[in-house]
């Protein structure tokens, strides 16, 4: 379970979340939308635990995983490495992991050797086979084409209904958020607040 109750962040002097709360049980997604710079990363670097400078209280599990814009990945490590290094899994668990995002093929691949798109699928890999109890998504399909993103929704749909995990994902796009979302609610203001999405 995530429970959120931000009163108030702000960067140096400058104000970015007001008053955010929610909460997002096992097996929900909680979809951010909002436009750029609003406080969505903010927001998400606070529930990961990067950034305690907020006057609120949140409480998340400590088993989390986090896909970033950029994949992150270890460039000097194949594909497998960058499962069992960052994770702690082992080589096989790491192996059904890469065959459960159409990667088995590629374990020894470095992931300068990979495409964008096999590059977001590693990460995806990596956030999972992490087994948390907190998924943290942060524009996971951005730069990606249309047919590419359709793959990747597909993909982490399958992945999160395999799973109970709390995940909060931000995205741009609301078809992406009514794809996978349970729930979505939009960022908006100065200092920014959350409303809900009927959609």
């Amino acid at each position: 379970m995530i429970s959120v109750a931000i009163d108030n962040k702000s960067i140096g002097i400058t104000p970015v979340l007001g008053c955010v709360a929610f909460q997002v049980g096992a097996g929900e997604t909680l979809a951010v939308v909002g436009p750029s710079g609003v406080g969505k990363t903010t927001l998400l670097r606070v529930l990961a635990g990067l950034d305690a400078d907020f006057v609120g209280q949140v409480k998340v599990p400590e088993r989390r995983a986090m896909v970033f814009q950029e994949p992150a990945l270890l460039p000097w490590r194949s594909a497998l490495q960058n499962l069992t290094l960052t994770t702690g899994i082992d080589e096989s668990t790491a192996r059904e992991a890469l065959g459960e995002v159409g990667l088995s093929d590629f374990a020894d691949r470095f992931p300068g050797q990979l495409s964008l798109g096999q590059q977001r699928r590693l990460s995806l890999a990596r956030a999972f086979s992490a087994a948390p109890d907190m998924l943290l998504m942060d524009e996971p399909f951005v730069s990606l084409d249309v047919s590419l993103v359709s793959e990747m929704l597909d993909l982490t749909e399958r992945l999160l209904a395999s799973r109970a995990i709390a995940t909060v994902f931000v995205t741009h796009a609301m078809a992406e958020a009514e794809r996978l979302a349970t729930r979505i609610v939009r960022l908006i203001g100065n200092p920014a607040t959350l409303e809900d999405v009927i959609s």
